[in-house]
């Protein structure tokens, strides 16, 4: 199965350098589904290999010098926690490229797209399967730049704004964390992230873990991203292509808090729990700030764009993330990353079916879309209005949908915190995001109502609109029944973490 990792994450890197070779665009953008579409089948059969009876070791371990004089290692290998998110990556990837066979956004070219979207898939599926604090740094770099150039290149508004905010934040956030890792390696003469998470702070001093978690702490929190350093967010997804907002929201917002999970919670405990309050009171305020600005942006006369507001959507959802994080319990983390699964899955979907919506109408511009009754989807375009319908409703935390688990157990682990964390502001926190959900709920239904309902006689901003099509059906229906399957079978997902979890928090 070691094998099966390494070409997860070469045939990409492959792919995408060979798209420096002269060929047509039709043609790279069928390669380029081809290749991502081997990738996830490698990761559905490192997914079928896995044993799942230890989820918590590490598997398809690849363990060789790379830098010796530094001990820095080609480490790689999965476990319960990050299997999950490979297999998102490369389900996400796939579609996206499958999207723009047909929808390629406008822009130099397809070549030069599907080269950026191998490369960016390469530095994701690195970040979940590296287990070096070094290699971790360079994969976690390694996304930023085909990002970049998604947005600025094939973008639209103020796109170059947009992309350089994005690249300015991440790029600050990413070297205040690289001081955190190289404080941990020569204090702990090691980079290795399994050595060290097994010493579980061993070795380190309370001071150093103070430092190096707050360093860390900071580079993380930029990309999940936490209030109140998630002001790069609105923008970049406002102005990225469809292609590039799923892949923004589904997966990259993941790389912080799986670093925190993977990096903060084992690594630097005592640091780390000195900062856990704090890091449950930004969760706490980023979730009702993100669900009050998304409130804002969906009444009428706000000119809300569409794009915007699910991207604000995240703030708020990111926040039940760390809210579970923050508490340092099994229940709360692994609600966490149950709610990262569920929040790629359903965000990447949402951002998919307002991308359609905004390549039929020309605009995001919800008051556009609206007008004076209503778009009216479910009489105009019924399968689509269905869609949106249906992931709103599961973004809300309806249960029977994935939303729904991941923020009742964050709620639940921030309900009854770790020994030693304040249960009072805990429960205050848990009283805010419990707040947030009702935000959530509302602003949802208004989009719902304004989007989907409406009289379909009156006159639309467009004469055509066509429904559903061929290659949106198969972009968009895995998720969609993803979504229905991790909400009523919960133990597909729970019954990888929690092993691997109370290995990392040490109970278990």
């Amino acid at each position: 199965m070691n094998a099966v990792l390494i070409a997860l994450l070469v045939l990409p890197l492959l792919g995408a350098a060979l798209m420096l070779a002269p060929i047509g665009d039709k043609r790279a953008l069928r390669l380029g589904t081809t290749l991502t579409g081997a990738t996830l089948l490698l990761a559905i059969a490192l997914a079928a290999g896995f044993d799942h009876g230890a989820p918590s070791r590490m598997q398809a371990v690849t363990d060789v010098a790379w830098i010796p004089a530094l001990d820095v290692r080609l480490h790689l290998g999965v476990d319960g926690i990050s299997l999950p998110l490979l297999v998102l990556t490369a389900l996400l990837t796939f579609l996206c490229a499958v999207y723009s066979v047909k929808k390629l956004p406008a822009g130099p070219g397809g070549r030069a797209f599907t080269g950026l979207l191998l490369l960016l898939e390469t530095g994701m599926l690195a970040t979940f399967a590296v287990l070096d604090l070094v290699l971790f740094f360079l994969a976690f770099e390694i996304v930023l730049i085909p990002m970049y150039f998604l947005i600025s290149r094939w973008g639209s508004g103020q796109k170059v704004r947009a992309a350089n905010r994005f690249i300015l934040y991440t790029l600050l956030g990413s070297a205040v964390m690289l001081l955190g890792f190289l404080l941990i390696g020569v204090k702990a003469g090691t980079f290795d992230m399994v050595k060290l998470a097994d010493a579980h702070g061993a070795g380190l001093s309370h001071t150093t873990q103070l430092i190096a978690a707050l360093a860390i702490l900071v580079g993380l929190a930029v990309k999940a991203p936490a209030w109140p350093l998630h002001s790069w967010l609105p923008d970049a997804h406002t102005a990225a292509p469809t292609a590039g907002s799923v892949l923004l929201a589904g997966v990259l917002l993941k790389m912080g808090t799986y670093g925190m999970v993977r990096v903060l919670l084992p690594i630097v405990p005592d640091g780390t729990a000195t900062y856990a309050p704090y890091l449950g009171a930004f969760a706490a305020v980023g979730i009702v700030y993100g669900s009050l600005a998304c409130l804002a942006l969906s009444r009428t006369g706000a000119k809300g764009d569409l794009k915007r507001l699910i991207a604000y959507s995240s703030v708020g959802h990111m926040g039940f993330v760390l809210l579970g994080i923050a508490s340092l319990t099994p229940t709360g983390v692994n609600g966490a990353l149950f709610a990262n699964i569920a929040h790629g899955l359903i965000t990447g979907l949402l951002f998919f079916l307002v991308g359609a919506v905004k390549d039929r109408y020309g605009t995001a511009d919800l008051d556009t879309l609206a007008g004076a009754t209503g778009a009216a989807l479910y009489g105009r375009a019924p399968r689509i209005g269905g869609l949106l319908a249906f992931a709103a409703v599961a973004s809300l935390g309806l249960p029977g949908l994935a939303g729904f688990w991941g923020e009742l157990l964050a709620m639940y682990g921030a309900f009854d915190p770790a020994a030693g964390l304040s249960r009072p502001a805990f429960v205050t926190y848990m009283v805010l995001a419990g707040l947030g959900t009702l935000l959530t709920a509302a602003y949802l239904l208004v989009v719902v109502r304004r989007v989907c309902m409406g009289d379909p006689k009156q006159p639309a901003p467009v004469a055509d609109l066509p429904d559903l099509q061929g290659y949106e059906a198969a972009s968009w229906t895995p998720l969609a029944v993803l979504t229905l399957v991790a909400g009523l079978w919960p133990a597909l997902l729970l019954g990888l973490s929690d092993p691997a979890v109370k290995h990392l928090l040490g109970s278990g």
